[in-house]
């Protein structure tokens, strides 16, 4: 009997820990995210560079759990934002910056693409709310 209540313990401490992971990080009140540059609509080379800007929270890398900080997420043609509760992808399509980076030099095909932001937390997680910039295009010659 005290085996298995040992065994009850564990495999309920196991659960709770788990459902802590997966739990969403909590926005901080007033924090954005917004692409610098390059400007809504703008034309640019096949390779170029955009620019991070964050408000009212800090950047860090990912696994660092300092509270209020986060790390950028580049999203190229996505329409529907990362499912709440689950990592942010990572494919030509969601790009992470781990390492806090502020800026990135990303290479497209010629067209148009859209371009928005998503922070992440520690664990590459959308924070609740998400925080998401607002959807940019640019034209790529």
């Amino acid at each position: 009997m005290q085996s298995f209540m040992s065994r009850a313990t564990l495999a309920g401490l196991l659960l709770g820990a788990s459902m802590l992971a997966t739990a969403a990080t909590s926005a901080p009140e007033g924090a954005k995210v917004f692409i610098v540059s390059p400007a809504d609509g703008a034309t640019v080379a096949q390779e170029f560079t955009v620019k991070f800007g964050v408000k009212e929270i800090a950047l860090a890398p990912a696994g660092d759990v300092t509270k209020n900080t986060g790390h950028h997420h580049l999203l190229i043609d996505v329409d529907k934002l990362p499912a709440a509760g689950a990592p942010i992808p990572n494919d030509a399509n969601h790009m992470h910056f781990g390492k806090a980076q502020t800026q990135a030099d990303i290479k497209l095909a010629p067209g148009k693409h859209t371009l928005q932001l998503i922070l992440g937390d520690s664990g590459h997680m959308p924070f609740d709310p998400s925080i998401v910039s607002e959807k940019i295009t640019v034209n790529v010659k």
